[in-house]
């Protein structure tokens, strides 16, 4: 069962308000959303006991929001520079650059960009703002050390059904992004010539199914009253939707 915490009357007051418009079609709605972004990632000695490195982090996350129709990556198709970057190094100054290059040509709005986390289990925080012109997010990390293993999302919708999502729980499975055939966190480079279609990995070191993480997202939501949220950590209000 949740657990509502108001400091106020007045606070009470406004959530209820912002239920309201929540509840409204997309006629009423503003266009652009305030959103948060909570990276918690799992991946731990417990999780994936197989080779687990005694460095285990994450890079700096990276991304933007975007329209319908761009695409940054997806399984299937070949990693761009960009992508093979932040997969391989950890790097996001090239996939900076497409980002920059997607917002010149009007297909992408802002740069969402974050710390990465030094240590892992852990957590960090994005805030964004999304709009009706570009309502998708993509947001990538890498899994540090290995060959060229990330996780994200892609193109990933906030605003559905005449709304915007108050909240999204994403499960981060491990894609490999076809570049480097290394076959454990920390294999010597091997390039992969010529390079494979991104995939998902589903087997040792990285089991099938086994995320290495979550990405809890709330915009502009009475979710930002919840006692969890104004202390930093989502973790609560992810869960107990």
């Amino acid at each position: 069962m949740q657990t509502f915490c108001f400091a106020s009357s007045t606070r009470l007051l406004v959530s209820s308000m912002l239920a309201l418009a929540l509840a409204s079609p997309a006629v009423g709605q503003q266009a652009d959303a305030q959103c948060l972004l909570q990276f918690d990632a799992a991946w731990s000695a417990e999780t994936h006991p197989i080779d687990f490195p005694a460095s285990a982090h994450f890079s700096p996350l990276i991304g933007g929001n975007h329209d319908h129709q761009k695409v940054f990556w997806q399984a299937g198709s070949l990693a761009t520079e960009g992508i093979q970057s932040v997969a391989e190094e950890g790097s996001t100054t090239a996939f900076l650059v497409e980002l920059n290059q997607a917002i010149a040509n009007g297909e992408a709005e802002h740069v969402i960009a974050g710390p990465g986390l030094p240590t892992s289990p852990a957590s960090t925080q994005i805030s964004f703002d999304v709009s009706l012109e570009y309502p998708r997010i993509t947001v990538v990390t890498m899994i540090a050390p290995s060959p060229d293993w990330f996780i994200g999302v892609n193109g990933l919708n906030l605003f559905e059904d005449g709304r915007w999502r108050p909240h999204t729980v994403v499960d981060l499975l491990p894609y490999d992004a076809g570049t480097d055939s290394g076959a454990t966190f920390t294999s010597q480079d091997s390039p992969t010539v010529p390079p494979e279609p991104i995939f998902q990995i589903n087997e040792d070191p990285l089991p099938d199914g086994v995320p290495m993480g979550t990405f809890s997202i709330v915009c502009d939501s009475p979710l930002l009253f919840y006692d969890g949220f104004e202390s930093g950590d989502a973790t609560g209000w992810s869960r107990a939707q």
